[in-house]
């Protein structure tokens, strides 16, 4: 029986575009006790491979995280088998704000500690004890209170292409690192302030919560469904959009436009630009913002010595690459000293100046 993904990225691209079908992209996670995760897995892959689904998704014994796309005609079969699974039933399926047939071009369900990298020991506080979720509608009012502080739960380099205006955008590479800054640098207002959070899809924010909480903060709140579901109710409902920029995602769009703004710039050259690439260079790939101008004159890359490697046949590139072990670059989002034009990091103690006391 086959278990794992055997196909390659050109393999896939080839059989989606002779299929000629519109794929559905979309995101859901749920916080569930799985006793058996590793056979929960095996399942889910099984049948998902059968309906063509493609993407991420991770399993744990505290509940699963996903993120995938599967042929449009397939998805009420998809939503069917998820109402098989009793903590599945029912629950809300996040599609994408843009449509790409390529946004997944493999399917890997995984096992893993934890459905996010939280760093949080969840024996020490009630994980159930969340903040308040608020709809697109309550979430608009509610930020525009002068006792709320509006915190962004993602990494900066997320956020460096969009976020909600007046938002607070810590500058982390990652979720678990933000958890103590906010903590410490809004100390002094936990009876005070309300502490609204939000991330893509709010998986991010249903953690952070009951930390939070857990913490002495009196008034949490999280959007409902993060900026995906906000975007969807904005348009539906014809609600006033306060989300600025695009949207990161974890995928091969790596990015959802919500609005015409570009707020980035080119990390060579400083143009306004708001497109996150890797860098071409297969031993370096680090991940940041470049204009099409750059992108043309650097042939993709981040460096002139990257562009140089890059220039070489590919059997000298692998014999340069042979025993050195991957760049730390690989890991990296927009680090690289040598890139003259990163974000401008905004204070969280700007939220406290005394026009907003």
């Amino acid at each position: 029986m086959q278990l794992y993904n055997k196909l390659s990225a050109k393999e896939r691209v080839e059989l989606i575009e002779k299929a000629g079908k519109d794929r559905l992209t979309l995101s859901f996670y749920q916080y569930a006790k799985i006793a058996n995760p590793q056979e929960f897995r095996d399942h889910l892959f099984v049948v998902w491979d059968q309906l063509d689904v493609l993407g991420r998704i991770y399993v744990a014994a505290e509940g699963i995280n996903a993120q995938l796309s599967l042929p449009a005609d397939r998805f009420n079969a998809f939503k069917s088998h998820l109402d098989t699974i009793d903590f599945l039933k029912g629950i809300r399926l996040n599609i994408a704000v843009e449509q790409d047939n390529m946004s997944f071009l493999k399917l890997k369900v995984k096992v893993r500690s934890k459905i996010v990298a939280d760093g949080l020991n969840d024996e020490t506080f009630d994980v159930t004890n969340k903040g308040v979720h608020v709809g697109a509608n309550d979430f608009n009012a509610l930020i525009e209170d002068e006792n709320t502080v509006l915190v962004d739960m993602r990494n900066h380099y997320e956020s460096e292409i969009g976020h909600f205006k007046n938002a607070i955008t810590p500058d982390v590479d990652t979720f678990r690192e933000s958890l103590d800054i906010i903590e410490d640098d809004l100390k002094d207002h936990k009876e005070d302030k309300n502490l609204v959070m939000y991330c893509t899809g709010g998986i991010r924010c249903e953690k952070a919560s009951a930390y939070f909480k857990h913490k002495g903060f009196k008034n949490v709140y999280q959007l409902e469904g993060g900026i995906i579901e906000y975007t969807r109710q904005v348009k539906e409902q014809n609600i006033e959009n306060k989300f600025i920029g695009k949207n990161f995602v974890f995928d091969e769009r790596r990015a959802e436009k919500i609005s015409d703004d570009v707020i980035a710039q080119c990390h060579q050259c400083g143009k306004p630009a708001d497109v996150h690439t890797n860098c071409a260079n297969d031993a370096c790939h680090l991940l940041f913002i470049q204009c099409d101008d750059c992108k043309q004159e650097m042939n993709n890359c981040c460096s002139v010595t990257c562009k140089e490697i890059h220039a070489l046949p590919y059997e000298e590139q692998k014999a340069l690459r042979k025993g050195q072990g991957n760049s730390n670059d690989i890991f990296k989002k927009g680090r690289a000293d040598h890139l003259p034009y990163k974000k401008d990091l905004r204070n969280i103690f700007e939220v406290l100046k005394p026009n907003k006391q």
